[in-house]
């Protein structure tokens, strides 16, 4: 599947939120999610960019997937397939 071209930091992390991750600031910052009843902790910071660059976009999306042990096509997958 084909990545975004026109996501925003705000429509990624609303979609990440709905997932799974739960998001722990956003006041006017870059979305940071932190996530660690899995395995181990980590953290995750999204820019609040109107269009994020599709080198970031995979970047971060292949961050989340290793972390989550999931093929990114596989997240890719689950974020995307609904809009």
């Amino acid at each position: 599947m084909r990545l975004p071209r026109d996501i925003s930091g705000e429509d990624l992390a609303r979609l990440l939120k709905r997932l799974w991750l739960p998001n722990y600031a956003s006041n006017g910052e870059p979305h940071a999610f932190d996530i660690y009843p899995l395995r181990r902790r980590a953290s995750f910071t999204i820019p609040r960019h109107k269009s994020l660059r599709v080198g970031t976009l995979s970047g971060i999306l292949k961050d989340i997937s290793d972390y989550l042990d999931i093929g990114k096509e596989e997240l890719i997958r689950e974020l995307f397939s609904d809009e």
